[in-house]
């Protein structure tokens, strides 16, 4: 048996002993909330070309919307609750191509960011200066927002909107941590989808993990669990040396993600995965269209693949309108856009 599938085996089993017996073998709950979890997810995020590719691929979608715009060249991107400093790099990426689209003019990106913690502001302000300079080498004017406020909350009223600007949501990996039907009369997962249907964007881009870890009845999540989690540690088992931090700091995000999917059960289950077609249906719902990621941002990513590209394991397709990246015929992630 390899490593990987010894370790998956380890994690397997604390989860089953949780879900048999909570009171004697808890669950990680609020261990998902902590620094040292958003510090392993932020690892996990880096080293794994799966949920990498994903941002980007939201980035361009946004572009390619904002280029289908060409009389403005304002655009307003609002992300829900940044989180960790990492993220504001995709940022970079996003107003370095902007300057490109936009050759010859002074392009403006407003980026406003919700947040319901004051630390998670305090934070993003700690870099912004850098940031500003950053942008303005490359002959952008950026603009930060921050929105203090509850995420069910959001509305047009809450945020400052200019009526020449193209505007987007990035709602990259935010859904599958908030509550459904199935966990709350409330339902905040889709409510808040209603609420950015509300802000009339012009383009919406959603990245999710590719797993049915949801409402699944139990012997199926963690048979799903087992085949996802089994993909990504042999991702890290072939591809990271063994004595790299980050790979055990992202191991340990790993660990947590998996045992509080098939361990936990009602409010206590943060990890709430649904495959690309729930994701459909929900932002269907909401009164969302698919806006198929168009040859563009095919063709944008390339640079990006890198060693990936010659490695038959990890795959990339696009499927049903969406970016599907994975590993050994196991799809991962999957970004789509959403008008």
């Amino acid at each position: 048996m390899s490593n990987s599938k010894q370790k998956l085996m380890g994690y397997m089993l604390s989860a089953l002993k949780s879900h048999v017996s909570p009171i004697d073998y808890p669950a990680p709950v609020a261990e998902l909330f902590t620094e040292e979890h958003l510090l392993s997810v932020r690892s996990l995020y880096d080293m794994s070309p799966f949920f990498g590719l994903g941002f980007l691929a939201a980035n361009y979608a946004i572009l390619e919307a904002a280029s289908e715009q060409p009389s403005t060249n304002k655009l307003h991107v609002i992300y829900l609750a940044i989180g960790w400093e990492e993220e504001c790099l995709d940022h970079l990426i996003l107003f370095y191509m902007v300057s490109v689209r936009q050759a010859g003019n002074r392009s403006t990106l407003k980026i406003t960011t919700v947040e319901d913690s004051f630390n998670s502001g305090q934070r993003l302000m700690m870099l912004w200066d850098r940031l500003r300079d950053l942008a303005a080498q490359r002959g952008v004017r950026l603009e930060l927002n921050i929105v203090s406020q509850k995420l069910s909350e959001l509305s047009r009223n809450s945020v400052v909107f200019e009526p020449d600007e193209v505007l987007a949501v990035n709602l990259a990996f935010k859904l599958h941590r908030m509550p459904d039907e199935s966990v709350s009369a409330e339902n905040t997962r889709d409510e808040l989808l209603r609420r950015v249907k509300g802000l009339a964007p012009q383009v919406v881009t959603l990245v999710e993990q590719e797993m049915n870890g949801n409402t699944a009845p139990f012997p199926m999540r963690v048979g799903e669990a087992l085949a996802y989690y089994e993909a990504l540690l042999e991702y890290f088992e072939s591809t990271v040396p063994r004595d790299n931090s980050k790979r055990a700091m992202a191991e340990e995000g790993l660990i947590r993600k998996l045992v509080n999917s098939v361990a936990c059960e009602g409010r206590d289950r943060v990890e709430r995965c649904e495959v690309f077609e729930e994701w459909r249906a929900r932002m269907g719902m909401a009164g969302f269209q698919l806006k198929p990621l168009g040859p563009q941002v095919a063709e944008s990513l390339k640079p990006w693949l890198g060693c990936w590209a010659w490695d038959p394991r990890f795959t990339v397709k696009e499927e049903n309108g969406g970016f599907c990246f994975g590993w050994r015929g196991r799809t991962l992630t999957v970004a789509s856009a959403w008008h």
